[in-house]
């Protein structure tokens, strides 16, 4: 039994279980009183997907991580062709073309993009070096350290931050910047290049749509919109406040029940369950959270193959920002940008991608003595 809670597998098997079925009953508390087929099923869906997922994490878990080195540049090209396509034939809901309807799935190509992208990264920082990253990357100049590899990644970010997907266009900035620091390469590159990007930020805003300039604007003052943009932000803060320390109980609460909460079940699935369960039961999520990145890490550091080393690295800091932005934004902390929680938003494309990421975790960790 010992030797079993040191078993990767078992660990991040179970952990992501776990946060996962708090997931499904928090989406079905506040989807089981509308009218409606589509929310009458919603809450089987995520069970079905829950299940595909655990499948896909068996399957990446037991492949050989090294495949991934070898189909880098395929997936990548693969990547760029689906995000092409989604403007061509995607669906358009809310006013963003993110989506290929497939039968009754929404596929959503940019949530694998990230992966696919930190795959690329690990891949071009640890090519040639056979003992450590830094040794390669530290020899790097600005153009093969960061100017090389932003060309790379900020066509696959236009195309999502274009579709519009903000969020996961930002999540591949910040990755980029964390696989900087991971390889060695020279903090004065890094603070020059964050620099000039603080620089450009004023450029920036002339390109945003005007719906995001709102959600921006709403972040510095909820108030300015109280009945439009920041209508979301202020519901949210009242039911995680509502929540008290031990919440008002499943299937209760008055901001997800009686539908004050836009988006209860996906992007603001956190204010939900917080107004159920709330500080104890945040807390205890939180926790589950800590102890599955912490895993990724401890993987990390235990790996001696290059490749394999940053891509737990990177698995786990992309999990760990996309949970950071997401409870910034259910508390207002951050700008609404439309990420879900990992394993706990609904969603296929979201969960199968996590599945797949926590899978590829354990392959690294079974072959990590081996290179």
């Amino acid at each position: 039994m010992k030797d079993l809670f040191r078993n990767s597998y078992f660990i991040i098997l179970l952990i992501s279980l776990l946060i996962a079925s708090i997931g499904i009953l928090s989406i079905y508390s506040s989807t089981y009183q509308k009218e409606g087929k589509f929310w009458q099923e919603i809450s089987r869906r995520q069970i079905l997907w829950v299940f595909i997922g655990v499948l896909v994490f068996i399957i990446f878990s037991n492949l050989n991580y090294r495949w991934l080195w070898d189909c880098t540049y395929f997936l990548y090209t693969m990547a760029l062709f689906f995000l092409f396509l989604v403007f061509m034939l995607g669906q358009v809901r809310l006013g963003a073309q993110r989506w290929f309807k497939i039968g009754w799935f929404n596929f959503q190509p940019s949530e694998f993009v990230k992966l696919i992208i930190l795959i690329f990264l690990s891949r071009y920082f640890s090519k040639k070096s056979t003992d450590d990253i830094s040794l390669l990357c530290a020899k790097f100049g600005i153009f093969r350290a960061i100017i090389l590899p932003f060309l790379f990644i900020i066509v696959p970010m236009g195309f999502i931050i274009e579709q519009p997907d903000l969020g996961s266009g930002m999540m591949i900035f910040f990755l980029f910047i964390c696989l900087l620091y991971f390889t060695g390469v020279r903090l004065r590159y890094i603070f020059v290049f964050l620099s000039a990007s603080f620089l450009a930020m004023p450029l920036l805003w002339h390109f945003l749509r005007d719906y995001q300039r709102e959600r921006l604007l709403v972040f510095l003052n909820p108030n300015i919109d109280p009945l439009g943009a920041g209508y979301t932000v202020i519901q949210s803060k009242i039911a995680i406040g509502s929540g008290s320390l031990l919440g008002r109980g499943w299937l209760s609460g008055t901001q997800s029940q009686l539908h004050f909460l836009p988006e209860s079940h996906t992007d603001f699935i956190f204010a939900t369950f917080a107004e159920q369960w709330g500080l104890a039961g945040s807390i205890i999520l939180l926790a589950l959270y800590y102890l599955l990145i912490r895993q990724g890490i401890l993987i990390a550091r235990k790996t001696s193959d290059c490749f394999g080393r940053l891509l737990a690295f990177g698995i786990s800091f992309l999990l760990a920002i996309q949970i950071f932005i997401n409870i910034a934004m259910n508390l207002g902390l951050a700008p609404v940008v439309g990420l879900p929680l990992p394993l706990m938003s609904y969603g296929g494309s979201s969960t199968l991608a996590t599945f797949i990421a926590l899978g590829i975790l354990v392959s690294i960790d079974k072959r990590r003595a081996v290179f």
